[in-house]
């Protein structure tokens, strides 16, 4: 069960994070359209991931989670054959905006582990799960750097087919359903709005710099995502079945932690977006004396061990949360990850630098990851774990798009020529590393401010919640 749901986290991850890195800057070619229309390919899976993260978790809590896994597997499935026939942009941005439904599978794939699983397995198995996220991403992407450069850039998508229909048989045969149920009603209000509310605030991230952080589009977007916002909280606070519990997310246990985990989010998509960058800028002395001039496939390669370092450390996470607590835990696995990016600013001069880099910060991620769950579900009715997990996957999807938006503007602020093309100086790489470190430092403050808790009893001794069999 611990291998399937694994699998399942790891074809979410390669799908989300890595299946159009390699491509992206060839899609307006692929699409013969603009630049800027063939970015809306990976705003459209942000901003369903955005809506389904909260939502999906809800649903788990009150349906099923087992159920639930499946719903966004099928829809992976469907999405992925959408953008394998797709030649142009409306039926990619489609199929993509369905792939966006898949990021609920790890934290309600927790959820569901915790629940049908004996209480001593549950601290590795959560550490197993949440390896999954960087394995998927850092595994896949020389893979899918390899096929648009031999084979069809549509194989891509038939890849993740072939993964999103084996994940979804697998899961319907090993794995049963969880007999924990909550009570309520599904929050149509809430979730409307809280979609309004997310979708202005992603699209202030991730297009503000496109369309001028000071036009009227981004201002109108963010006073809309400031005034849909107050008026969901507002509501969920008064509704007897709310989509998220405020209250429950206010105690200074889980508002933290989920603070950390925006934090947590941009070091770790920072690191996976500039390094391969980096590495592919052309060697050209004089110039661009940071460039190494790796192919795409090679970067790729490079980054790869950083995948199976996070796995690595998961069963040391366990071990470590179980020993010292998952605050503890928490602090040290978000210490190693800024101590990658501390060695990358200083090192930067030959691509296992980067690598080495790269690998800690994995590791570092693998130590932190599910210690930040375990905190969660140390502190939630078991009735809601799934939501609350969901809550928290949506602040690291935030600060993985802060990360995205951060890391474009300041590479684009510094720049050289090589052969008619602009190419990031040094300096800027520098920099987006060193708001990698202020961003952990940032983490362990915030996390010695978390209320001190020795273990995760709710994890290990499922502490009783309000619901039905």
């Amino acid at each position: 069960m611990v291998a399937t749901l694994c699998f399942a986290g790891a074809v979410s991850s390669y799908t989300q994070s890595v299946i159009l890195l390699p491509i992206v800057s060839r899609l307006p070619d692929y699409l013969d359209t603009s630049r800027d229309n063939a970015s809306w390919v990976i705003t459209a899976t942000l901003l369903v991931a955005v809506i389904a993260l909260p939502t999906g978790g809800r649903l788990a809590d009150l349906f099923g989670k087992r159920r639930v896994v499946l719903t966004a597997l099928a829809t992976l499935l469907v999405g992925s054959v959408i953008c394998a026939l797709s030649d142009s942009l409306a039926p990619l941005l489609v199929g993509r905006a369905l792939q966006g439904v898949t990021l609920v599978v790890i934290p309600v794939g927790v959820s569901l582990l915790r629940d049908i699983l004996p209480a001593e397995r549950v601290p590795g198995a959560i550490a197993a799960m949440g390896a999954s996220l960087g394995l998927g991403g850092a595994v896949g992407l020389p893979i899918a750097a390899w096929i648009p450069q031999h084979l069809d850039w549509h194989v891509l998508f038939w890849v993740s087919t072939g993964l999103a229909a084996l994940a979804l048989a697998l899961v319907s045969t090993r794995i049963p359903e969880s007999p924990l149920r909550t009570t309520g009603t599904v929050d149509v209000i809430g979730t409307v709005g809280l979609a309004v509310g997310l979708t202005a605030l992603l699209l202030v991230i991730s297009k503000g710099r496109v369309w001028g952080w000071t036009g009227g589009v981004t201002i109108g977007l963010a006073i809309t995502c400031v005034v849909a916002l107050i008026a969901w909280a507002t509501y969920e606070l008064r509704c007897a079945s709310p989509l998220v519990n405020l209250r429950l997310a206010a105690r200074p246990v889980i508002l933290a932690t989920n603070l950390v985990s925006v934090l947590i989010g941009f070091t770790l998509l920072g690191m996976l977006l500039v390094s391969p960058y980096l590495m592919q800028v052309p060697h050209v002395p004089g110039v661009t004396d940071h460039g190494m001039g790796q192919s795409v496939v090679a970067a790729g390669l490079w980054v790869a061990p950083a995948g199976f370092a996070m796995l690595a450390m998961s069963p040391v996470s366990a071990r470590m949360t179980t020993s010292v607590g998952p605050k503890a835990t928490l602090l040290i696995g978000t210490a190693v990850m800024g101590s990658g990016y501390l060695f990358v600013v200083i090192w930067m001069d030959e691509p296992w630098q980067i690598m080495t880099g790269v690998t800690i910060t994995f590791a570092g991620l693998g130590i932190a990851y599910a210690a930040m769950l375990g905190l969660i579900m140390a502190s939630v009715p078991v009735g809601e774990t799934a939501a609350a997990n969901g809550l928290n996957s949506l602040m690291r999807s935030i600060g993985t798009s802060t990360a995205s938006a951060v890391t474009v503007t300041v590479l684009a602020a510094s720049t050289v020529m090589v052969g008619g093309r602009e190419f990031p100086s040094r300096e800027a790489f520098e920099r987006v590393y060193l708001i990698g470190v202020i961003a952990a430092v940032a983490g362990v403050v915030l996390i010695t401010l978390i209320p001190g808790r020795r273990a995760a009893p709710t994890v290990a001794g499922r502490a009783p919640a309000p619901v039905t069999r």
